[in-house]
């Protein structure tokens, strides 16, 4: 008996498409939104280091322009009306009210350092957005997508046991595809939730850390153009 159970459990496929192409309709919906999630989750990784490494890049070369020692007022004509990178957007934010600041006589609006601080203040708020953009779905996946596969593992466990009792038969050969069925749910669960996670957690360091340069910047130029004021 354990002989004919046995060669019939080898018969079996145990491959992922054929275990996919036998679990129940719910646990199939369950393993297609975890591989969807999972593969939208790759889209932001990728995404987001390239454009991270692209900030990192525009930060460093507006810095060394920036600190050059070239007249500001000749900087921001440089940089024209449609900045490329976060830091000369909000190098132009600061700029452009600085030059609202001024009256027709030459003097200064007062409040002329309150509304740079905020302009600058805005630009920052709208790059550290862009910046973030995409990583609260990371932190879902990685938080969600775990119970999600639990629940299909759940679903499939549930109907195997159903099966079981309608052919009142417990051998191998019953019992271990949907037990197998079952356990890919939470497998890929898994697979959509770790890699979630990690680049969560550093995505989200360095756009902390992209964030602080442009605070630090916004504070350094904020204090050139103080001591201008004062002056």
């Amino acid at each position: 008996m354990e002989t004919d159970t046995l060669a019939a459990a080898r018969e079996i496929d145990f491959s992922l498409f054929a275990l996919f192409a036998r679990a129940t309709l719910t646990v199939k919906l369950v393993m297609l939104m975890l591989l969807v999630m999972s593969f939208w989750s790759w889209a932001i990784i990728i995404r987001k280091h390239i454009g991270f490494r692209k900030a990192k890049q525009d930060a460093g070369g507006f810095d060394r322009s920036f600190w050059s020692g070239e007249p500001l007022d000749e900087l921001f004509e440089k940089i024209g009306p449609e900045p490329r990178g976060a830091s000369e957007r909000i190098f132009a934010a600061g700029m452009l009210e600085w030059r609202r600041s001024h009256r027709d006589d030459g003097g200064l609006i007062a409040g002329a350092q309150a509304r740079i601080d905020r302009s600058m203040d805005v630009a920052i708020a709208k790059e550290s957005e862009e910046l973030n953009n995409g990583l609260s779905f990371l932190a879902t996946t990685g938080s969600t997508a775990p119970f999600i596969g639990l629940f299909g593992t759940v679903w499939g466990i549930k109907h195997a046991f159903e099966q079981i009792a309608i052919s009142q038969n417990t051998n191998l050969a019953v019992v271990a595809p949907g037990i197998a069925e079952a356990l890919l749910a939470t497998g890929i669960g898994l697979v959509a939730a770790i890699p979630a996670v990690v680049f969560y957690n550093k995505l989200n360091s360095d756009s902390e850390r992209i964030i602080g340069g442009y605070e630090a910047f916004a504070d350094e130029f904020a204090t050139i153009l103080s001591r201008q004021l004062d002056s």
